[in-house]
């Protein structure tokens, strides 16, 4: 039986008028996500039209989840808000602090002994204000939410980027940072800019080597990793239908590196049949009764050009399997095609490591598909070249695959069996064959491939592919490895070729699980005692944030970032993941990853106070403490990939005012906002050029900070010479109001204290 089933049947209670209004309002058959959109309104019947990509909305999310290394600052900021319980449907999951080293039993028993207080605490805040636990070891918190929670038709938010993964079970899932999430568990409104919306019509069928996942590869070749922002991508189409629920969910959840606010599928047979399989079948019942208010009207399909704001068309059928990298998720190349590339760039041949699984392709499909190459290693006598790391998507997924007989394949080829946790997808991986920053190659199932992120070595060439591939490349020891035409030399000397690969949808005997690691909270947790040590290194209570004001003088310029400068550049993960809940002691790796536009070098900076070199962190520290406000220089898509607000937060309790960038990607953007910062874009690209290292910025009209009126600033010049900048922004009222509190937090406790 599904949780939370009366609240989703009270979503479905609504929907049909709610839908057909919003068809009256506007004059036109709708999408799927103006579907959704439009029934989750804070307000509840639509009051007008709105504009795609001007007008800021309120909605109201179904529900909220939470994975551990967001959620300890997610309820740091909740526990302030001063209310008893939370007001939406929320869930805690323990994924991201299990680091991935020497196999599950072993790997787990350490991070539940090093990060035991973490854990305790979140499991005490949960119990404390009804949020249900998933305990660490019970899934990666996408997988869990797919099983579990999501329903189609359905909003709801996560305090990760990858929470799109819902998209595969028909939601608008939408990544946050945690102050967005604190809105809704505080019973406020939700507030987005209403999304413009891609369509993406499939036709065809995959067949052979090529699988769901090379649909998204393919995507993020032809939109790039900027190219879905503040936009919805919809999928349609027969092709559409063809896929399987979880291998929506696969394409859904890279949509994140797209930038997409969210990727989505109307409902289908594959969901309802995946509703079922997953002890659902109330839902299915409940969706079945409103199927047509569940998908996107027929006249929108017939005619996409018509009502999405861009329209992309991929034929399943003559669709090739792709590896992506390196170190972007939209470098996409078809595989025959990649060892000359390889070659071109100088990137290493030899592949040194094949991971599968992660939140995006974990499922007992995709282990499936993955083992029937692996199968052939052994039956055929190969000997695979690389080493195996599976991480099974949950515990259910994980049980079942042992059940079955699937993960004893991969043992069968000395594959190493991970927790059922995040591990070397998000940079949590003790990697013991790789001393120093050594040039290698690794492939994987996974959706993020930037430098540094799997093992910490800016030099390991992490290159993005569907499980299967990811196998037989892995077997084959080489990148430039194409199984749909290459053979391989057997132990017996016997040229093979790979069989295509073969998956089965649905475990045959059904899911099966002996504790899934689900922890219900207790009905009345207001006995519950929350107790942070002082001198923990791990958590820290926070205090609010002082308004900066609107006088801004004599900032100081801490750094002009070059390039790429995604949140793993602003706010490593990896190793600093412990300092999640502390954010003084994460605050030291501020923008340590930031390559300085004058040097080219990462965390060295000049300080204008002593003329000298130092870290980013050190540089900004000596500004705060002499009261000095600074600025923060970057490029296009300034804050690309994970949700995390440490991005936002670390730079905002240093003392930093503004960051001024070229473009911005869409939840950082917010998350400055959140915390009461200035997020600008140059009006003028090019002025980018004019910054200079021992420049200061003074705020000339501030003081006039509206909606809609960009900001002028005033540049100095070392040699006293001065440029005027014009900066952009996108605050609306409410939002400037965040601003002139010091924190949308703020403004949530003056309101609830009146």
């Amino acid at each position: 039986m599904a949780f939370d089933i009366e609240m989703i049947k009270s979503v479905y209670s609504k929907v049909v008028e709610r839908v057909d209004t919003a068809r009256d309002i506007t004059g036109k058959p709708l999408t799927l996500a103006e579907k959704i959109l439009y029934s989750h309104l804070w307000d509840g019947n639509p009051p007008k039209a709105f504009e795609r990509g001007k007008d800021y909305v309120d909605f109201a999310p179904d529900r909220i989840a939470l994975q551990d290394a967001t959620a300890q600052m997610a309820l740091l900021q909740f526990i302030q808000a001063g209310k008893s319980k939370v007001a939406v449907p929320t869930t805690v999951h323990c994924d991201h602090l299990i680091q991935a080293k020497q196999g599950a039993a072993p790997d787990l028993l350490r991070a539940n002994q090093t990060s035991s207080e973490v854990f305790d605490f979140l499991a005490s805040v949960s119990n404390k204000y009804g949020i249900g636990f998933w305990k660490p070891g019970a899934g990666i918190i996408h997988q869990v939410v797919l099983e579990n929670y999501a329903f189609p038709g359905g909003m709801m938010i996560g305090t990760d980027s990858h929470t799109v993964n819902a998209g595969g079970l028909g939601m608008v899932a939408i990544g946050v940072g945690g102050a967005d999430a604190v809105d809704v568990m505080a019973g406020m409104a939700w507030e987005l800019k209403f999304p413009k919306l891609i369509g993406v019509k499939l036709t065809g069928n995959i067949n052979g080597w090529t699988s769901a996942k090379d649909v998204i590869l393919k995507v993020a070749g032809i939109l790039t990793v900027k190219g879905g922002t503040g936009a919805i991508v919809e999928y349609f189409g027969p092709g559409a239908k063809n896929l399987s629920c979880t291998g929506k969910g696969t394409i859904c959840n890279m949509g994140a590196e797209i930038g997409a606010t969210t990727s989505t599928f109307g409902y289908d047979d594959s969901m309802e049949r995946y509703l079922r399989a997953t002890d659902r079948s109330d839902i299915a019942d409940e969706a079945n009764k409103i199927r047509e208010y569940l998908t996107g009207d027929d006249e929108v399909y017939a005619n996409p050009e018509t009502y999405f704001d861009q329209v992309i068309e991929i034929d399943l059928n003559t669709l090739r399997p792709h590896l992506n990298g390196p170190f972007t998720p939209d470098l996409a190349t078809p595989v025959g095609e990649l060892g000359e590339k390889a070659r071109k760039n100088d990137w290493p041949i030899k592949v040194d490591w094949g991971l599968i699984g992660s939140c995006t392709n974990s499922s007992y499909e995709d282990l499936t598909r993955a083992a029937s190459i692996a199968k052939q290693a052994v039956d055929k006598n190969i000997k695979p070249k690389s080493d195996f790391g599976i991480n099974p998507g949950s515990e259910q997924i994980r049980f079942t695959a042992e059940r079955d007989g699937i993960l004893k394949i991969f043992e069968d080829l000395d594959a190493t069996i991970f927790t059922n946790a995040c591990g070397p997808c998000i940079g949590q991986w003790d990697r013991s064959d790789v001393k120093g920053d050594e040039k290698n190659t690794i492939v994987h199932s996974f959706n993020r491939n930037f430098s540094k992120r799997a093992d910490g070595n800016p030099n390991t060439h992490a290159f993005v592919g569907s499980p299967e591939m990811v196998a037989a490349i892995a077997i084959s020891g080489r990148l430039d490895f194409d199984p749909m035409n290459d053979t391989l030399i057997n132990e017996d000397g016997q040229e093979v070729k790979l069989d295509e690969p073969r998956g089965i949808e649905l475990p045959p005997l059904g899911f099966d699980v002996e504790d899934a690691g689900y922890v219900e909270p207790l009905k009345d947790g207001s006995g519950v005692d929350i107790s942070v040590s002082p001198t923990s290194e791990r958590l820290q209570l926070l205090t609010p944030f002082e308004p900066i004001g609107n006088d801004i003088k004599g900032a100081k310029l801490l750094i002009k970032a070059f390039g790429k400068c995604t949140t793993d550049h602003i706010s490593m993960a990896g190793p600093w993941l412990r300092f999640r809940g502390h954010l003084d002691n994460i605050a030291n790796n501020t923008l340590i990853g930031a390559v300085n536009a004058f040097n080219k070098k990462t965390n060295f900076v000049k300080n204008q106070l002593t003329g000298e070199y130092d870290a980013v962190p050190a540089a900004q520290r000596a500004y705060k403490k002499a009261g000095i406000k600074s600025i923060v220089i970057g490029d296009h898509n300034y804050g690309e990939g994970s949700s995390r607000e440490h991005a936002a937060m670390q730079p905002r309790h240093l003392g930093v005012a503004a960051v001024l960038v070229k473009s911005f990607a869409r939840i950082h953007e917010t998350n400055l906002k959140k915390q009461g910062m200035l997020g600008l874009t140059f009006a003028k690209e090019s002025d980018y050029d004019l910054i200079q290292e021992d420049d200061t910025f003074n705020f000339v009209d501030l003081n006039a900070f509206a909606p809609g009126k960009p900001l002028t600033l005033e540049v100095v010049h070392a040699d006293g010479s001065k440029d005027t900048i014009i900066a952009n922004h996108t605050y609306n009222q409410g939002q400037i109001a965040w601003y002139n509190e010091g924190s949308a937090l703020n403004l949530i406790k003056k309101e609830n204290a009146a």
